[in-house]
């Protein structure tokens, strides 16, 4: 009997307790201030918290909260609402120099991935590749966030260090610690190479970067160059009508540079309206960090000027943003357009095939080693393996290979200390690694096979 009253005492607890949670949640209806505006549940709801949230509410929060979610619910990686600090970070990426690590990012289903490092950032220099997707910026998950929200996070005084965890496909997660700096706005460069052949690298279109481009160009032309080589790999993109000023210094009068497609379907089709002022042999090298307005100017020389593009697939963005502020200096930028090739081919996430392909030697892949780690005997990682690889490139062809630490590798890597003058224990870290890396990039620098297909291109019209 006992145990029957304690039995029906827990029911009856049961259900009051069911009951009680069923009258919390149970939505009450909400009456609409006018059915007809379609803002009418916007306003609606932002009066019921403003009524009855249970703490105080900030009005410019919710606004600014319910802006964000409007400009997300496109689902689009590209369009996004910006407040005041981060209107300010993207104005200061495509007009001025900024402090941070120097990688231009997407947002990609949910995801933050590195489209290009910038030339000579800190984020080139650490090793991050095109298409790496970041999981954490100083453990902190960045999965769902926005470009913005990302950028605030990843962006930071000079000097200072961030850390993210990067997965890169088909070689799992990596760590980099970057030291931050000032990328500078200097978007151009240009050099004479072997035979009197000219080369400019175009690292992102920014204000700046037509006038740079037409200084390069002006100095190349006193140089009396017989050729041109413009390299456009890991090349962001940035402002649209840059990369069509400066494809209308080499294609053809009346011939067509882009075409942009609106929601109506109506195009405006841009054309070169200046008779070509360079008519050297020319040749574009391309590669997977080759993204929006690089690849525009791509195209147009491609299709438009007979000019052959060598490397590897581009990225493939192939969408027109505008951005518009508001009085506060925040503002949203969003999609407003497709853009297309001359010929019509809209290349979004497909990206530009090159005429000639060619890729760079297979260590020009390698992860990057963090120099804050110690590897030593014993250890098994991927960079250990990364750093037998490396050995191997520099010329340690008796390095094992198997991602194992083992007594050989400990014989090769005091081989190699003792080679460059570092301290001599067997174990790679801060010196040893650091000294890898540099000399790695140098061997990759002396043997870029893709700049070397496009001299072999490029000396076929000379």
């Amino acid at each position: 009997m006992k145990n029957s009253k304690i039995l029906i005492s827990i029911l009856v607890t049961a259900i009051i307790t069911a009951g009680i949670t069923y009258n919390v949640a149970s939505p009450k209806e909400v009456t609409l201030l006018n059915e007809e505006d379609p803002f009418s549940k916007l306003k609606s709801t932002y009066n019921l918290l403003q009524k009855n949230y249970y703490q105080d509410v900030e009005t410019e929060k919710l606004v600014e909260g319910a802006i964000k979610g409007m400009v997300e619910s496109l689902e689009d990686p590209y369009s996004v609402y910006m407040d005041i600090e981060e209107a300010k970070s993207f104005s200061e990426n495509i007009s001025s120099s900024f402090e941070g690590i120097g990688a231009e990012i997407q947002e990609n289903d949910g995801s933050i991935i590195i489209v290009s490092p910038i030339k000579g950032s800190p984020a080139e220099e650490a090793g991050l590749k095109p298409k790496d997707i970041i999981q954490k910026v100083d453990d902190k998950s960045v999965e769902g966030f926005s470009v913005t929200e990302a950028v605030m996070l990843i962006r930071g005084e000079k000097g200072s260090t961030v850390n993210l965890v990067v997965e890169r496909p088909g070689v799992g997660n990596l760590n980099f610690t970057i030291t931050r700096d000032t990328i500078p706005i200097e978007t151009v460069y240009s050099e004479v190479i072997e035979d009197q052949i000219g080369k400019i690298q175009i690292t992102k279109f920014s204000e700046s970067t037509s006038e740079e481009f037409a200084k390069a160009l002006s100095d190349l032309q006193e140089q009396n160059v017989k050729g041109l080589i413009i390299d456009l790999r890991q090349n962001p993109g940035g402002l649209m009508d840059k990369a069509i000023a400066m494809s209308d210094i080499f294609v053809p009068k009346g011939e067509n540079i882009l075409q942009v497609e609106y929601n109506n379907k109506a195009k405006d089709v841009y054309k070169a309206e200046n008779d070509a002022m360079i008519d050297l042999p020319t040749t574009v090298l391309i590669d997977g960090g080759t993204a929006s307005a690089g690849e525009i100017m791509a195209a147009a020389l491609n299709q438009s000027a007979g000019i052959p593009l060598v490397g590897e697939k581009t990225f493939g963005k192939g969408t027109v943003q505008s951005a518009e502020g508001f009085e506060d200096n925040s503002s949203v930028k969003f999609t407003t357009a497709k853009w297309l090739t001359p010929d019509g081919t809209w290349i979004h996430d497909k990206g530009i095939e090159p005429t000639v392909k060619a890729i760079l030697p297979d260590y020009a892949n390698l992860p990057y080693i963090n120099p804050d780690n110690v590897l030593k005997q014993g250890d098994s990682t991927p960079e250990v393996n990364a750093a037998q690889q490396m050995l191997k490139a520099l010329g340690y062809d008796g390095v094992s290979l198997n991602g194992y630490f083992d007594e050989n590798t400990t014989k090769v890597v005091k081989q190699f200390q003792k080679d460059q003058g570092l301290e001599v224990d067997g174990q790679i870290a801060e010196g040893t690694t650091i000294k890898l890396i540099e000399l790695l990039q140098s061997k990759i620098k002396e043997n870029d096979t893709q700049l070397e297909k496009a001299i072999e291109t490029l000396k076929k019209d000379l």
